[in-house]
């Protein structure tokens, strides 16, 4: 187990990562070239199978460094300039500007997530609004018409979206099911999980692993009297026997979505969006914040365990 600087080693390991500050010079660009690789290795199976070539990648990559050396490094009470991110990115100020502009002109994602499309904001309702629940406080079957039912929650918690491109969109992705000859509509998953190689699924990946980093990244540079390390564990086991793996993939499944369903349940009704208080919202600061659980498994040889170096 990691925390603070320190290690313990275990047969099994819980990664967690506190007040590590490093100092970008030669000493530890090493590590930091090391760290990279292990990203840039799966990110480079997915832009292969993707068809995106290195080319590509590499125009996208210069853009993110524009954009982060703009943003997130601004001079002292000065206005960023060209010059100022040329110096920091190793970019010329011709390509500075020029991706400076091509930034300028396209929404970047980052005020309005997949997560708060308005089917997630329609479902959500369903959970937590007392109004579309059941007795024993579940989300209760709706007639598709009539009071309470679901065109009502489509219209409160998803404004102007037309109550059967919801359904529909609903029914795609398997969250609900619809009985048509009694015109009633039954939530069966809270959670939406986007198709295989779906455009939803490639946004996820997007806005994941960004959240990651970003948490990464948070922990790593936080001095001694700053906030406490956002959470960050990972438990590992390198040796686990295939019998096993089967198993363990339901039974961690299963612990997770029980974990965020408890989450949500406590987290849920204090958003502006669920508990109707949106109209104080603009004199307000608001969070984006949450918790990110993925599984992760592959097959281990005896070379494999064997640390490399690039």
């Amino acid at each position: 187990m990691r925390w603070a600087g320190f290690s313990c080693q275990f047969t099994g390991f819980l990664k967690s990562y506190g007040n590590i500050i490093p100092n970008m010079n030669k000493l530890h660009a090493k590590p930091l070239h090391r760290a990279l690789f292990r990203i840039l290795r799966p990110l480079a199976r997915l832009l292969l199978r993707n068809g995106v070539p290195y080319g590509e990648f590499s125009e996208l990559v210069k853009r993110a460094y524009v954009e982060a050396a703009m943003e997130d490094f601004p001079g002292k009470g000065r206005k960023p300039t060209d010059s100022g991110a040329a110096v920091m990115t190793g970019l010329t100020r011709k390509e500075v500007k020029r991706q400076r502009e091509i930034l300028g002109g396209e929404h970047t994602g980052k005020l309005e997530g997949l997560h708060t499309n308005r089917a997630s904001r329609v479902v959500s309702g369903w959970v937590h609004d007392s109004v579309f629940q059941d007795s024993d406080g579940h989300p209760a079957t709706l007639a598709f018409n009539g009071a309470q039912g679901f065109c009502e929650l489509v219209k409160k918690y998803s404004g102007d979206m037309p109550p059967r491109s919801v359904l529909n969109e609903l029914l795609r992705v398997g969250m609900v099911s619809m009985d048509n000859d009694a015109g009633k509509v039954t939530l069966i998953q809270r959670a939406f999980v986007p198709t295989e190689d779906s455009e939803e699924m490639l946004q996820f990946f997007g806005e994941d692993v960004s959240d990651l980093i970003a948490t990464v990244d948070h922990n790593l540079v936080r001095g001694e009297g700053d906030e406490p390390p956002f959470f960050q564990r990972t438990l590992t086991y390198n040796n686990i026997p295939p019998e096993v793996v089967s198993q363990w993939r339901a039974y961690a499944a299963e612990q997770s979505q029980n974990m965020l369903e408890q989450m949500d349940s406590w987290l849920g009704p204090k958003d502006r969006d669920v508990s109707g208080s949106q109209d104080d919202a603009a004199v307000q600061e608001s969070f984006r914040t949450g918790i990110s659980v993925f599984y992760f498994e592959e097959a281990v040889s005896s070379a494999s365990k064997r640390v490399r170096s690039i």
